[in-house]
């Protein structure tokens, strides 16, 4: 903000309590409140505002506070400092307060200047639960300003016309943005139905299996995965019954499926490509969450892996660690590194995100494990196609009260597979070109960013006086 000293000729300084009227809001009796168009709309609080213009839901017919047109809205709570211009009289709720300001001054130059004060704002807001700004907190707002009205609109005028011309450039970068994300999205769409390697095919089209006899290859790699899992199992219940049979008793795994083709949807894949469940190609874990009340169970060494670290990466490391007390007495699993992690429940867009592990970690009850089996199938290939298929595994969820996916909805879950030489291919190619786009897309954001305080650089050289010499 500018000092005395350093004000140019014909600005003063002073308050927005002394160029203007401050009216707090004040929520009205809860019972006023309804949808039938009686009394005045009420703004209570920054989800009632607009971009410019407030736009509420409910209306009051026991109105407290009132805006009158043209008046500055400002939230004071929480979302403390947006602003909107009242076009028309509405209730002021105790979230936000109304400024009338005086004749003499610009409203819009008060708006500006309001814009380029969050920091006062903030500073001085007070709550634990809530920050909010009080009345005299607001009313001792400092205030820079020309005395002449027309300086007030020709500053005005310059701040709208560069802001104009930076929301022009944000615009542009925001499109790019999109396009960015929409390649990225064709990109993977084009993996998973065979555009992306068709010129690759192509030229190896003597040395690729047919579907019958990658349909044999998963079989024959899943039933000597289920003779290695009963070889281990064996020797498991043998080592339990020598410790004299303590614990649960080690669970016989089941016989592998027949890997179908589904004979409906194999118009749609490259010849040589077949489309089958997860459940008759990996095998799907659920896992569990170890007793909190017993401390014993906690910050082992065993790593355990919760919803929201399964967010599109490599799993490197987890919040939290159990014991090996903590395993035996909950029903999660160690799984190898390469294991597919996928979010079955979780807040905002977790559900359906997917990672792979990068360490040997046990889960809990929110997330799927997905064991492949290299000798068909890569995790990157894996998670790749829930990459693509994200939106679509968010919406094959199941639950009243909140989404969810489980374990048999996870194993129906049906996705292509070519070849181990192929999906190779298309791994490498999407490794390449995804990792080109991220770095193109971080750019784009810094220059978003960067563009933003330009904003502010603007609203700064408005107050000091020194827009209008530029």
């Amino acid at each position: 903000m500018t000092t005395e000293q350093q004000l140019p000729k014909g600005w003063e300084k002073t308050t927005l309590g002394e160029i203007s009227i401050v009216k707090m809001g004040q929520s009205p009796n809860g019972k006023s409140y309804n949808k039938e168009k009686e009394g005045y709309l009420l703004i209570g609080g920054a989800s009632d505002l607009g971009n410019i213009y407030p736009s509420p839901k409910q209306y009051t017919n026991e109105a407290t506070k009132l805006s009158k047109t043209n008046d500055i809205i400002i939230c004071i709570r929480a979302t403390i400092g947006r602003l909107n211009l009242s076009d028309k009289v509405y209730c002021l709720g105790r979230g936000v307060a109304g400024i009338e300001v005086n004749a003499n001054v610009e409203a819009k130059f008060i708006w500006y200047s309001l814009m380029n004060s969050e920091a006062y704002l903030l500073k001085n807001s007070t709550g634990t639960t809530f920050q909010q700004v009080s009345s005299p907190t607001l009313k001792k707002l400092p205030i820079v300003y020309p005395t002449n009205k027309e300086t007030q609109q020709a500053i005005v005028n310059k701040i709208e016309s560069l802001f104009d011309e930076i929301d022009e450039g944000i615009g542009r970068l925001k499109t790019a943005a999109q396009q960015i994300q929409q390649y990225r999205q064709s990109l993977l769409k084009n993996a998973f139905n065979g555009e992306l390697t068709k010129e690759w095919r192509s030229k190896h089209a003597d040395t690729l299996p047919s579907e019958n006899e990658l349909l044999a290859q998963i079989q024959t790699a899943r039933e000597q995965h289920h003779a290695q899992q009963l070889a281990d199992w064996q020797t498991a219940v043998s080592q339990w019954e020598q410790n004299g049979k303590e614990g649960k008793k080690p669970s016989k795994p089941k016989a592998p499926t027949q890997a179908v083709k589904f004979e409906e949807n194999v118009a749609d894949l490259p010849r040589g490509w077949l489309e089958s469940s997860l459940g008759d190609t990996t095998d799907v874990f659920v896992g569990s969450t170890p007793s909190r009340k017993n401390n014993e169970y906690w910050d082992g060494d065993i790593s355990w892996v919760s919803s929201g670290e399964v967010n599109f990466s490599n799993i490197l490391e987890t919040k939290e660690k159990i014991t090996n007390l903590g395993l035996s007495n909950s029903s999660t699993n160690i799984h190898p590194i390469g294991t597919v992690m996928l979010a079955m429940i979780g807040e905002g867009k977790t559900r359906g995100q997917a990672g792979i592990l990068k360490i040997e970690a046990c889960h809990n009850q929110n997330t799927a494990a997905i064991r492949v089996n290299k000798k068909y199938l890569l995790s990157e290939y894996l998670y790749y196609f829930f990459m693509f298929n994200y939106e679509q595994t968010r919406r094959i969820g199941s639950g009243n009260n909140q989404k969810a996916l489980n374990k048999t909805i996870i194993e129906n879950m049906l996705f292509p597979i070519c070849s181990l030489t192929e999906q190779t291919q298309i791994v490498a190619i999407l490794e390449s070109k995804l990792t080109a786009c991220d770095q193109l897309a971080a750019e784009l954001a810094k220059q978003l960013k960067q563009a933003e305080l330009l904003k502010q650089a603007v609203l700064k050289a408005a107050f000091s006086g020194n827009l209008l010499d530029k």
